[in-house]
C-alpha cells in the first residue's frame, strides 16, 4: 500500500468556478513555460460530476474497475522501459517539489498516478494536468459542491460503484483510482473526445473554460522522451 505521509497537506481548496472564457490557444500560450504555474497562487476548481443513470453492465464494469486494489508497483517488460519510467519520475519529481517537498511523498504520489493512469489507459500528463486544476495537488481538497481529494471525486460515486464510504476518497490510491476510472468512463461515453469528456468530468459538458484549463495545465507535465518498444 502506498505511503500516507502526505497527511499534513492543506485540507481545503478554493471553490471558484473553473477557468475563464479564454480560447484553448490562448490558454496554451499563457502556460508555455512548463513550470510557470508554480509562480502564481494555487487555484482549484470544483469537480461537480453529475450523477446519471448507469446501465447495469456499465455499473458492473465500473465497480470491477475500482475494485481489486493492489500496491501501485509499475511493471516493465524491458530495462529500457524501466529506465524511461525512472527518468520520468525524476523529471516530474523536480517539477512537483514545491508542492510536495518530501521526496518519499512525491515518489509515492507520482508512482500511484503513473500506475492508475496506465491502468485506465490514460495519458499520465493529462491526469496530472487535471489534478493541478481540480485540487492544486492537495489531498484533502473539498470543493463547494462536496467533491473530494486530488481528483475531486463526488461522494455519490462511492455509493454507485464503491462500498458507500465517501471517507475513503481522501485515501490517495482510492481517489486516484476512482478519478481515473471515471475519466476513462467519460472518454468512452464521448467516443474519445477529450474536450467533451473533460467537460462531463467537471459537470460543464460543452463549455470550454474547464477543458482549456486542463489542456493548458497538461503542458506542465509533458515528458517528451519516448520509451523504447517493449
Amino acid at each position: 500500500m502506498t505511503s500516507e505521509r502526505d497527511l499534513p497537506e492543506n485540507a481545503s481548496a478554493p471553490t471558484g468556478v473553473a477557468g475563464s472564457g479564454v480560447s484553448r490557444r490562448a490558454c496554451l500560450v499563457s502556460l508555455a513555460a512548463p513550470a510557470a504555474w508554480l509562480l502564481t497562487p494555487a487555484q482549484a476548481h470544483a469537480g461537480s460530476q453529475l450523477e446519471e443513470p448507469l446501465m447495469d453492465s456499465v455499473r458492473t464494469a465500473l465497480t470491477s474497475a475500482v475494485g481489486n486494489f493492489a500496491p501501485p508497483e509499475p511493471e516493465f517488460f524491458s530495462t529500457e522501459s524501466r529506465l524511461h519510467y525512472l527518468r520520468w519520475l525524476g523529471t516530474m519529481s523536480d517539477r512537483l517539489r514545491r508542492r510536495k517537498p518530501e521526496w518519499e511523498v512525491r515518489r509515492d504520489f507520482l508512482q500511484t498516478v503513473w500506475y492508475e493512469s496506465k491502468r485506465a489507459g490514460l495519458d499520465v500528463s493529462l491526469v496530472m494536468g487535471l489534478i493541478q486544476v481540480e485540487s492544486a495537488f492537495r489531498k484533502f481538497a473539498v470543493s463547494s459542491v462536496g467533491a473530494r481529494g486530488y481528483m475531486q471525486v463526488m461522494p455519490f460515486w462511492t455509493r454507485v460503484i464503491g462500498d458507500g464510504d465517501p471517507g475513503k476518497l481522501f485515501h490517495m490510491q482510492t481517489n486516484l483510482r476512482f478519478g481515473c476510472v471515471i475519466l476513462r468512463h467519460y472518454i468512452d461515453r464521448e467516443r474519445g473526445d477529450l474536450f467533451m469528456a473533460l467537460g462531463r468530468y467537471n459537470g460543464s459538458r460543452g463549455r470550454s473554460p474547464y477543458p482549456d484549463a486542463v489542456f493548458g495545465a497538461q503542458r506542465n507535465w509533458l515528458f517528451n522522451e519516448k520509451p523504447a518498444a517493449a
